[in-house]
């Protein structure tokens, strides 16, 4: 699903350069959960965000699902992300102007899709991530926890290959993270591939694999015991 080779990312400063990854080889496969973690400032965020087409790196080659995207030209790489992949942040990254259905809809609507399929689209994730009773609430009527889901639902709705989680539950309490972490794991039981960035060994430990990073280079990948 996703062969990424010499992954370089540098970035400028001052007069010199900061290399934030460091010739990375990653590879997920259809159907797998595996979760990315390291310090504070190990490169785990910056690793997603090549991965998910977010940014563009320094150096290296990243196919996904059979396609050489660093090879796509900035429309086309705008066109895969919104109809190949979904994303999920830290901060939600929901309108506050538009209800939970109508931020789902939007991405759907923004494929093209007529209002009544994302309609009923929306309305589809919005029950599966619980969230079935608060389809017309506006952000500032949810709890951070409900706000994400609908964020889930949002990044599930177009039935993406691939969902990139970065830090999804660091603002959460530790009851309200742990919906939200039962959630992806019904996608994955599903056979949803999901790459997630976390800073909590213990929700690490629940997905099938944890890639640990460190100062730019993956220093352990190992499958997780269940």
């Amino acid at each position: 699903m996703i062969n990424a080779k010499n992954i370089v990312k540098k970035f400028k400063s001052g007069s010199g350069e900061i290399t934030a990854l460091a010739g990375i080889d990653f590879a997920v496969a259809e159907g797998e959960f595996v979760s990315i973690t390291g310090r504070s400032g190990s490169g785990k965020s910056t690793l997603l965000y090549q991965l998910s087409l977010l940014d563009h790196p320094t150096d290296g080659e990243i196919v996904i699902d059979g396609v050489e995207v660093m090879g796509l030209s900035s429309e086309d790489r705008t066109e895969f992300r919104l109809h190949e992949l979904g994303y999920v942040f830290q901060d939600y990254a929901i309108l506050p102007a538009l209800t939970a259905k109508e931020n789902v809809m939007l991405p759907l609507l923004m494929q093209g899709k007529s209002s009544q399929y994302s309609k009923e689209k929306a309305e589809i994730a919005l029950i599966k991530v619980g969230l079935g009773d608060r389809m017309e609430n506006y952000p500032s009527q949810l709890s951070g926890g409900q706000q994400q889901r609908v964020a889930i639902a949002r990044a599930i709705a177009h039935s993406p290959k691939i969902i990139f989680a970065d830090e999804p539950t660091a603002n959460l309490d530790s009851e309200t993270s742990q919906t939200v972490l039962d959630t992806f794991l019904d996608l994955h039981k599903e056979g949803q591939t999901i790459v997630m960035v976390t800073h909590e060994s213990e929700y690490a430990a629940l997905t099938d694999r944890t890639i640990v990073l460190s100062d730019g280079k993956i220093i352990k990948d190992e499958r997780n015991k269940k």
